[in-house]
């Protein structure tokens, strides 16, 4: 997943002056996307809560959430209604989340994602411009053998290192979505 992201990331061309809202210490997602050279602001919970930010409309460039979505107590269509809110025009929002993962409360964990689910999230409020997932069920068996923080071997010819790589698409472990909020007038 991240380096899909890292991927969608390089298209993006910061301005010096691009403000980035990173939620739920989403600082790392930050610097896969390319953005740690963005002015960020720590949007941390429970100080900071997701169903009600406390900026003002369109103040950021970039809001990047990493494994968040299934934390929040309360709506979830909210939770993305905000993160769209406080994006500029031509704004983009990156939203990653588990789909399956063993049950990890931080302080509660509530929800589960499809692809599909993540883009009905963002409704007609923004431009998805990527919806995905990663993962394959060998994954999953991986994880149950409790081999989850094995480093992942380099040789191709490893079972764990095929493990680690294949992507089936309808098996996501994670799965994440990238959206554009709509230019006024055609200005970003």
């Amino acid at each position: 997943m991240y380096d899909r992201l890292a991927e969608v990331g390089r298209g993006f061309r910061p301005s010096p002056a691009a403000r980035t809202l990173s939620i739920s210490r989403s600082t790392q997602l930050c610097t896969v996307l390319g953005l740690d050279g963005t002015a960020i602001t720590e949007a941390d919970y429970p100080d900071v809560n997701i169903l009600s930010l406390p900026y003002a409309d369109a103040s950021f460039d970039f809001v990047v959430s990493d494994q968040v979505f299934e934390h929040i107590e309360g709506n979830p269509f909210t939770a993305m209604a905000e993160t769209l809110r406080v994006l500029r025009p031509g704004g983009v929002a990156v939203h990653t989340t588990c789909f399956i993962n063993p049950v990890h409360a931080w302080p509660g964990d509530f929800w589960r994602f499809t692809p599909e689910a993540l883009a009905l999230l963002v409704g007609k409020d923004a431009e998805v411009v990527e919806c995905g997932g990663w993962g394959n069920p060998y994954v999953w068996l991986v994880a149950g053998l409790g081999l989850r923080k094995t480093p992942v071997p380099r040789s191709p010819r490893h079972p764990l290192h095929w493990a680690a790589t294949k992507n089936s698409p309808k098996w996501p472990v994670a799965t994440w979505v990238v959206a554009r909020r709509p230019e006024l007038d055609g200005v970003a």
